[in-house]
């Protein structure tokens, strides 16, 4: 298996690194480790594990991942561990790996989050002999893997693509998604106003929705989301979904696939619509602040604050945070984010396989 880079990546990520000049930012440079330890792992603490090509991009998962704090990485020439191309993120109390030892073929490192990093990275290396299985929405010929990669990058649907033989085009989340959402009385919550400005740069336009109406079967994936407006921006961004059902008193998204045929059943409680293809949705659903709603988990950081108003505008003004949930009577303020980064479903070694990432974070 060999590697390609196109660059770009490393040299913004310094710059942001250099950034900054008071003592505080200086202090947090200190804590900044930006440098992967070849043939070393940190055994233990896992929080999550997936899939991911290469060392880097595991870092930059642990960096979007709102508690990992470092992590290891198998690498595909592996000798002693067979899970090859996993990535685990890890988190301990006290912020550090509890052990550590050599391991031929892993490499391990921390999470950028103190090194200023940037949101949305420049993913610009080529894998060759390997296969990103799964995910995709798209399929047809081209010439060599460079004009797939360029569909890809011109294609918004596009995160990452396998080309063998053919070319396949590839979908992952890069929308924010709530993990979680509940009723609870002490609880406001909401998103950050940031989102606007990751929305398309279409015409405006009026989404359309069917109240009490279900379009049943045909779900390929269901998601928590708050409002039906929400689940409509999460079916308009998904290249696959035809319509969408949205259940309020469980706040469940059916995301459904169905070029052919829509069957409305007239049923209390759901509403249901169509995703925008040629216009950007109204962002209303962003800006409304939900009472006696919580998004749990997924915190990056903590504060009081004597208002809502206040934890919105700290949510929006920090780039990591997405989303966020306020306790009036405690004057507390959750910021919270989760995994937006291109992410493969599984990696794997294909021989002749060539994959990689859309280049529009390197233009």
């Amino acid at each position: 298996m060999r590697w390609r880079s196109h660059g770009g990546g490393e040299a913004r990520r310094e710059e942001r690194r250099r950034r900054g000049g008071d003592v505080g930012q200086r202090k947090r440079e200190v804590l900044c480790l930006v440098s992967l330890q070849r043939n070393w792992d940190f055994p233990g603490s896992d929080i999550q594990i997936i899939y991911s090509p290469d060392a880097e991009h595991c870092q930059h998962l642990c960096t979007h991942h709102p508690s990992c704090q470092f992590f290891a990485f198998i690498g595909p020439d592996c000798t002693v561990d067979r899970r090859h191309f996993h990535c685990f993120l890890k988190s301990t109390l006290r912020r550090t790996p509890v052990r550590q030892n050599q391991k031929q073929g892993t490499t391990a490192g921390y999470s950028l989050k103190l090194c200023y990093p940037d949101p949305k990275p420049c993913l610009s290396r080529i894998y060759d002999d390997v296969d990103f299985p799964g995910s995709d929405y798209r399929t047809f010929f081209t010439a060599d893997y460079k004009e797939c990669q360029r569909a890809c990058t011109d294609d918004p649907s596009c995160q990452f693509f396998s080309f063998l033989n053919q070319c396949h085009l590839k979908f992952s989340w890069t929308v924010p998604r709530t993990p979680n959402i509940r009723a609870l009385g002490d609880r406001i919550s909401g998103f950050s106003q940031r989102m606007q400005a990751t929305m398309s740069l279409l015409s405006e336009c009026k989404g359309t929705l069917y109240p009490n109406t279900d379009f049943p079967g045909r779900d390929f994936e269901i998601l928590p989301t708050v409002s039906a407006e929400h689940c409509q921006a999460l079916c308009s961004a998904h290249p696959r979904c035809t319509h969408f059902s949205h259940i309020r008193s469980t706040f469940r998204c059916y995301l459904k696939n169905n070029p052919g045929q829509m069957i409305p059943k007239p049923v209390g409680g759901i509403t249901s619509g169509l995703p925008a293809r040629s216009c950007q949705l109204d962002d209303s659903w962003i800006k409304v602040v939900h009472v006696g709603i919580d998004f749990p988990s997924s915190d990056i950081r903590r504060f009081s604050l004597n208002n809502v108003g206040s934890c919105q505008k700290s949510c929006t003004e920090d780039p990591n945070c997405q989303f966020y949930s306020y306790i009036p009577t405690r004057r507390l303020c959750f910021l919270k984010r989760i995994i937006t980064l291109p992410t493969p479903p599984k990696v794997t070694e294909q021989t002749n396989a060539v994959s990689g990432f859309s280049l529009r974070n390197c233009r």
